[in-house]
């Protein structure tokens, strides 16, 4: 286990200090992150040189696993070969802080590829397991590329390159909510309010933004790409400029989709505002 803190202010190094004291010879490392958030945190980390394995799972703090996610995981990502890029991530189930059901993220039911990563995210974080191949991506493309988010980057990466990518749609995960934590909410008054915040956000321009910043990460990896994803890629940013119909179009034209269908309906009038 590698843990990275970015400049916590309360217990957290005493307490894994304690674990590492009682845990064998090198089962717990511990380094500091760049302080930079969350993202170039997971980032450098998984840049790190000296962390080598066969497959690898970000932790995030608030999560509690089922007891048979390293197994299900690990079972797929061995019908791979080594040497594709692959990622396993799965649907979680949503608990409060006393660990009691509270609903579930969004199923997905298409099977996850490039033209979906361009503009929406399936491969939450805390879910993921990935082999060694889709870590040398991210190491490839560096820590210091100004994304979104770590997950929803390596999910671009690995369906970029024509890797494997599989979405379990029973969650082997439990994502904890509670009064310090709201991200990942999907159920009852609270999604609705997420809902309004995320259209805010996109009228505002932070949707645009953010696919700015990751296209440009991509043009960087643009010689691993495959062929056809080059095509996708060109075609998306070409559209993403365009006048109207035109626009409407090309975005047609590349596949790109979300998930739900008012998902989709809000992706679709994105597009007409220029806001994608």
């Amino acid at each position: 286990m590698w843990v990275s803190d970015d400049g916590s202010q309360d217990d957290t190094l005493s307490i894994l200090a304690e674990y590492r004291s009682k845990w064998p010879n090198e089962c717990l490392s511990i380094v500091h992150g760049p302080r930079k958030g969350f993202v170039a945190n997971f980032l450098s980390l998984s840049c790190r040189p000296d962390i080598q394995a066969d497959y690898y799972a970000f932790c995030d703090q608030d999560d509690i696993w089922e007891a048979n996610k390293l197994q299900k995981a690990v079972d797929w990502l061995q019908t791979v070969p080594a040497d594709v890029p692959a990622l396993y991530c799965s649907r979680t189930r949503l608990v409060d802080a006393d660990n009691h059901g509270i609903g579930f993220s969004p199923l997905f039911e298409k099977p996850p590829c490039f033209a979906h990563a361009l503009t929406q995210n399936i491969a939450s974080g805390n879910t993921m397991v990935f082999n060694h191949a889709a870590c040398s991506l991210l190491r490839e493309a560096g820590q210091a590329v100004a994304v979104v988010a770590h997950d929803w980057w390596l999910y671009l990466l690995v369906t970029g390159v024509g890797g494997n990518a599989f979405y379990d749609v029973a969650p082997i995960l439990r994502y904890r909510q509670h009064g310090g934590n709201l991200v990942g909410m999907k159920t009852h008054w609270l999604a609705r309010l997420l809902r309004l915040r995320t259209l805010r956000e996109v009228w505002q321009g932070a949707f645009r933004a953010g696919n700015n910043r990751q296209l440009q990460a991509l043009q960087q990896m643009r010689a691993k790409l495959t062929p056809e994803n080059r095509v996708i890629l060109d075609g998306f940013m070409q559209a993403r400029n365009r006048w109207v119909l035109p626009r409407l179009f090309g975005f047609w034209q590349t596949g790109i989709y979300r998930e739900p269908l008012w998902s989709h309906l809000g992706l679709i009038t994105a597009a007409l505002f220029k806001k994608i």
